[in-house]
């Protein structure tokens, strides 16, 4: 099989070959249709991620061993199963779950895998879909695509259950509490149709560029502001009335979060989920005071993928935009990633 590999730290993916594998067990093989391209790929493939004050994390200490192929957001179609793996019909599309634990610890037991000591993560431990092939190691892995748009439902696998995981940290609040998400991309535009779901009619949305917050007004956020500038705060403060009681930053940076912290309410929720990398300066015993809960939200379980998918095949969830390519232009598909030119989420095409 063609397999589009990370073959070195910060270096383009190479095309190399590789055996199909046989599924074993439980395992189902899935044939790869649909992989979208998150930045989380862009921090694996480039070997870091930034901790702050000049320190970095670097990826090969989580135990990820080259060559490996990308992707974690998958759809495809079931093309084999192995012995144990009961009545998965060859041939139906399935949504893979990919945050896969040990399989064996208490957190594994409860599915959730995310939060997994022993990550054997699809796109990071063992390949993804930007192999030809994945295999995922038992069919509870696996929700069945239905009705719904592939390149859209591929999503779902990360960005989808991480922001249903994220919104739902900061809920319930009433429908007209100001809810203000920082930044615009593929997961702040899920995150405004999570919060619509939940009926939430009150989304202040803030990035640095205009493109980006149209694209917000147009996926249903009720104010948008541009916090390029020192003033930021200020008009964002002015947009919610007041201090905020719940924000959501899909940015994560040292900036962001300063800004954040000048912005949350007495007994407001602080919800991180962005790594572009950082570090803060908080005052604990204000924090104690103003009795912030402050979440870190890593992916989400399981079960947030089952409900997610649910309540799209209801049809009670507004699809993210999505730009397609062609699955042998993930190079400049990462490149148009990295440079902030995607509007929504990318996903490559191969069926």
């Amino acid at each position: 099989m063609d397999v589009w590999a990370l073959t070195e730290w910060d270096k383009p993916l190479q095309k190399i070959k590789q055996p199909i594998p046989k599924p074993q067990g439980s395992e189902v093989l899935i044939r790869v249709t649909h992989a979208g391209i998150c930045h989380s790929d862009l921090h694996t493939a480039e070997g870091k991620y930034d901790l702050g004050n000049g320190k970095v994390f670097r990826v090969k200490d989580r135990g990820i061993t080259l060559p490996v192929a990308l992707g974690h957001e998958i759809m495809g179609e079931v093309a084999a199963v192995g012995p144990d793996a009961g009545p998965v019909p060859v041939g139906s599309k399935q949504i893979v779950y990919p945050w896969l634990g040990c399989g064996a610890c208490t957190r594994c037991e409860q599915e959730e895998d995310n939060l997994c000591a022993g990550q054997r993560g699809l796109g990071t431990m063992r390949n993804g879909g930007f192999a030809e092939y994945v295999v995922v190691p038992h069919p509870k892995y696996l929700v069945e695509l239905g009705d719904l748009d592939p390149a859209v439902a591929c999503t779902y696998g990360c960005s989808g259950i991480t922001t249903l995981s994220a919104v739902s940290k900061a809920m319930p609040l009433p429908p007209m509490e100001p809810v203000l998400l920082i930044g615009a991309g593929g997961l702040g535009l899920a995150a405004i149709s999570v919060l619509k779901y939940y009926g939430h009619q009150n989304i202040i949305v803030a990035d640095i560029g205009d493109d980006k917050l149209a694209n917000a007004k147009a996926a249903g956020a009720t104010t948008t502001v541009n916090s390029a500038g020192p003033d930021a705060a200020k008009a964002i403060l002015g947009a919610s009335g007041g201090l905020l009681s719940a924000v959501l930053d899909f940015v994560n940076n040292s900036s962001t979060a300063a800004m954040v912290n000048g912005l949350i309410a007495k007994g407001g929720k602080w919800v991180q989920v962005g790594v572009m990398g950082g570090t803060i300066e908080l005052s604990l015993v204000s924090s104690i005071l103003r009795g912030l809960t402050i979440y870190s939200n890593l992916t989400g379980n399981l079960e947030h993928l089952r409900t997610l998918v649910g309540i799209a095949k209801e049809g009670k969830l507004s699809p993210v935009p999505v730009q397609k390519m062609p699955w042998d232009s993930v190079n400049e598909a990462m490149d148009l990633l990295r440079q902030g030119k995607v509007a929504g989420r990318l996903i490559l095409i191969k069926e």
